[in-house]
């Protein structure tokens, strides 16, 4: 049990908490128990039903995803942060859809790699936390009544076995929508999420209630019907898992449904009535690098493995890797109006020395016969 003291000092604890994550860029700040079980039950439910895809790593870890205990005994409270990433850049998103030779990245993968950024910003965040505590004599409940527990405290930024929106919701960050994202009433969607685990038994904050009503804009935007309930997210149709998780070929079923989508998608934010009202601040670190939000496809594409490698330093896309790139790009430009400039720019690579890269562009050149350019022409 805990004196009125010890109470006091967690309560101003936590409000300095919140203080302190403003501070280092946080949108919002909030504070949770650890107890998971509906929402366990959900993930065991969307693992049976193999929606995971190739991501075998969903699966791998058992219930270290769902008990935050498991994964750091000793774990008492979360607390989650969430940081917003674009601006006019997701305004622009619409309007960015409806240019087919140019690249749609999706807005998170613009600017610097995130879980860099947050890891850096929730690391300060903990510290400040332990020197506090030293300095307020506030110590984590005693293992028993003579041994007092060392204070305990771990973050991570999508970076390990995590049910990270459940936590945000349940600190009141926001509630997870249909599309199974976490949702502002203040800042919609367009936010990262970090969490540090700690064995401070802080006051919790009230989880967010959802507000999504009758809503069904997601699932009816959504380009390869992904979204196959409400809250139900099936990755092997999404293009985000297509185009970034998955290693292997494009189902032939979703090439021409990826438009020019060549890393992620956004589309059931974009068309979120939530975000429509969703302004934050211009984030530096998030800011587009490279011209990836006005870039053309054939720019893209023409890029050598070193450019791929130079210019994704400290970015998210690197996890694609450069095949996964020329894969994408190569169905994106199957997918562009026919000029001589696009046909020339596939054929130029027809030879790539990877066979799944070879089958794309394959298909791509395809979708050109026909349109007045003979796709088998000598390559200039």
């Amino acid at each position: 049990m805990t004196d009125a003291r010890t109470s006091h000092d967690l309560s101003q604890l936590a409000q300095d908490i919140k203080h302190w994550g403003r501070e280092l860029g946080f949108q919002d700040v909030g504070i949770s128990a650890v107890d998971l079980k509906e929402d366990e039950a959900f993930l065991k439910r969307w693992l049976a039903n193999r929606y995971h895809g190739s991501m075998d790593y969903m699966a791998a870890h058992g219930t270290k995803r769902s008990r935050p205990t498991e994964l750091l005994p000793g774990t008492l409270r979360v607390i989650s942060v969430r940081c917003d990433y674009t601006d006019e850049h997701a305004v622009d998103g619409i309007n960015a859809l409806k240019r087919p030779h140019h690249a749609y990245v999706s807005r998170y993968a613009l600017g610097r790699d995130y879980h860099k950024v947050l890891r850096k910003r929730l690391k300060k965040l903990a510290e400040r936390i332990k020197g506090i505590c030293l300095e307020r004599k506030i110590d984590p409940p005693p293992h028993s009544a003579r041994d007092l527990a060392p204070l305990q405290q771990r973050v991570f930024v999508d970076s390990a076995p995590v049910l990270e929106k459940a936590l945000a919701r349940d600190a009141g960050l926001g509630w997870i929508g249909k599309h199974t994202n976490l949702i502002n009433a203040k800042g919609g969607s367009w936010f990262f999420l970090g969490e540090l685990f700690t064995n401070l038994l802080l006051p919790i904050d009230k989880p967010a209630t959802n507000h999504c009503g009758t809503c069904t804009t997601c699932l009816d935007v959504c380009p390869t019907q992904a979204i196959v309930a409400p809250y139900q997210v099936d990755a092997r149709r999404c293009i985000s898992y297509l185009t970034i998780e998955n290693k292997a070929a494009i189902p032939l079923e979703f090439r021409k449904a990826m438009g020019n989508r060549i890393y992620g998608c956004d589309d059931c934010q974009l068309f979120c009535p939530w975000n429509k009202f969703a302004r934050s601040e211009t984030p530096g670190d998030f800011a587009p690098r490279h011209q990836l939000d006005s870039a053309t496809l054939i720019e893209l594409f023409a890029w050598s493995e070193d450019d791929f490698d130079l210019n994704t330093r400290g970015s998210a896309i690197r996890r694609t890797g450069y095949r996964g790139w020329l894969r994408n790009l190569s169905v994106a430009l199957g997918n562009a109006p026919t000029t001589p400039e696009t046909v020339r720019a596939l054929q130029a690579r027809i030879d790539f020395p990877d066979e799944v890269v070879r089958e794309h562009i394959h298909w791509a050149l395809a979708q050109h016969q026909g349109n007045g350019h003979n796709t088998h022409e000598e390559r200039a």
